[in-house]
């Protein structure tokens, strides 16, 4: 097998990076929803031929690069990578198999090189429209929010499987968007095809596997190593979630230290069950947030891949709201799947008291309007999203109106008025949102709109936090709760809401919670 002396290593390594960047900002550019192409609502990776995640780009969100991690090797296990012929392409939106909900698409891109399946450059992206209910809590079943696409070829032989491009197309709202999407997704796994075959006729490599094997093996080598720099010992962390409608979800963890193996184990058993609501959250994205929860705390520095990921083992009992099986709904799922750090950050604050953090707002905010332009024409906004206030550090005050855990950005004021007839009266921050402490919580914002319409239109809205606030720690002080009205009446919902024109809107966002006790520095 080949080896590799170490300054070979970390240029193949850089240059890895680098394309795997270079993919993410391919699609970005040629995106057509605004949450791609403006808030990063994305992930791109590279995978060996058996499945494995190697690299990742740093754009994107932690649910969606994690979940595909897992969804890379779910679509090799359909399709097996010597059963590929060059030019084809894999498609699914599977909810349970990737990132938890149908409107996020996975495309798998195979790179050939010498007539050999070498690798695969993956993408998972928020589409405006997937048909059925739309972004919002409000689908009964799975089967009610949109269509299903299983593990099915794209494209055949560099030709398109025409079936399931008619399929898909005439089943959503917007199919030049989908279309659009589904072509940008393809053309950045091209670009990362390229660069790929480069590096390997460069380097005189015949594939990635043994460079794969060795990025991995230390990886995990070193993750392992930074557990057992940890006491062993079971810590336990739990929040709980308050909805819009008044119910409350409640988040257990327990988090265990094996300091021998080098593992860390997250069960979270006595988590609330199943929602009737679409905010339901399948392993994979539970998986997602809880690595990247742990990752963050124990060694943010390494790598992010299969190697790293492999030592934190996740348990979920079926069926819970962290573990949704078929047909739970789900595609809301953020507000619960980014809450989770909540409960976690509370555990990981036993073991490493100066790298966790205070309760922040959790999940971002999600708005979608509909309706119709004068003429009768109909409008459907991509989904574009708010942030309430990050909880404080030990050593620095929360991050105010950032979307942790996710990472996105918001989508600008004017993109969003600009697909669609809304009219934003007012964004600025909340002053003193932010729990008080020896750090201050990160602040809130305010945000009020319009839709200049003379028809009824639609609010598809998933908000939380508006009756029980974010909590500090350490003796810090709660942040502010969130609101969400409409003509100044409290919205009691995570359904779609009809409004007639003139209706004003108003959200405020919570501020994040304070770290130790005492006036801020």
């Amino acid at each position: 097998m080949k080896t590799f002396d170490p300054i070979e290593l970390e240029v193949l390594w850089q240059s890895l990076i680098a394309t795997v960047n270079e993919q993410a900002k391919a699609l970005q550019r040629a995106a057509f929803s605004p949450i791609v192409r403006e808030a990063g609502d994305l992930a791109n990776a590279v995978f060996d031929r058996r499945g494995r995640m190697v690299a990742q780009a740093v754009t994107g969100t932690p649910g969606h690069i994690n979940s595909l991690a897992r969804a890379g090797a779910a679509m090799l296990d359909e399709f097996p990578t010597d059963t590929l012929v060059e030019g084809d392409v894999l498609i699914t939106n599977d909810p349970y198999k990737t990132a938890g909900q149908l409107l996020d698409v996975t495309v798998l891109y195979p790179v050939f090189f010498k007539g050999r399946a070498i690798a695969f450059f993956g993408s998972t992206i928020h589409h405006t429209d997937v048909g059925g209910y739309g972004i919002g809590a409000g689908g009964r079943d799975v089967f009610e929010e949109g269509l299903w696409i299983p593990i099915i070829r794209l494209m055949i032989a560099g030709e398109r499987n025409t079936d399931a491009w008619k399929f898909i197309l005439s089943n959503v709202r917007q199919p030049d968007h989908m279309a659009g999407d589904l072509h940008a997704q393809m053309a950045s796994g091209e670009v990362g095809a390229q660069r790929l075959r480069a590096l390997c006729e460069r380097h005189d490599l015949e594939d990635i596997e043994a460079l794969a094997d060795e990025i991995i093996t230390r990886s995990e080598v070193a993750t392992r190593a930074s557990i057992r720099e940890l006491p062993a010992g079971t810590y336990n962390g739990s929040a709980v979630l308050d909805l819009a409608d008044g119910s409350k979800i409640d988040i257990v963890c327990a988090i265990t230290v094996d300091n021998v193996l080098g593992e860390i184990t997250v069960d979270y058993t006595g988590s609330s069950p199943a929602s009737p609501h679409g905010i339901n959250v399948v392993k994979n994205y539970t998986h997602a947030y809880t690595t990247f929860t742990v990752r963050s705390v124990l060694n943010p520095e390494l790598p992010n891949n299969h190697g790293s990921l492999a030592p934190i083992k996740m348990e979920a009992p079926e069926g819970s709201i962290v573990n949704a099986v078929s047909p739970q709904p789900g595609t809301a799922r953020h507000v619960v799947g980014m809450f989770l750090p909540n409960a976690l950050l509370k555990a990981l604050a036993q073991i490493r008291p100066l790298q966790s953090m205070a309760e922040g707002s959790g999940a971002v905010w999600t708005m979608q309007v509909s309706g119709n332009y004068p003429d009768g024409r109909p409008f459907i906004t991509a989904m574009f999203t708010y942030a309430g206030g990050v909880g404080a550090r030990a050593t620095k005050s929360g991050l105010s109106a950032c979307s942790y855990p996710t990472g996105i950005s918001a989508v600008p004021v004017e993109v969003v008025e600009a697909s669609a007839p809304i009219h934003f009266l007012r964004k600025e921050l909340r002053r003193g949102s932010g729990g008080a402490g020896a750090q201050v919580g990160g602040l809130g914002q305010t945000i009020e709109f319009t839709v200049d319409t003379d028809r009824a239109w639609q609010l598809n809205a998933v908000t939380s936090r508006t009756s029980d606030a974010p909590q500090g720690i350490f003796g810090g002080e709660p942040g502010a709760v969130g609101s969400f009205t409409v003509n100044d009446e409290p919205v009691r919902t995570q359904a779609r809401i009809a409004l007639k024109p003139g209706d004003l809107v108003r959200l405020d966002l919570p501020g994040g919670g304070g770290y130790g006790s005492g006036a801020s520095s």
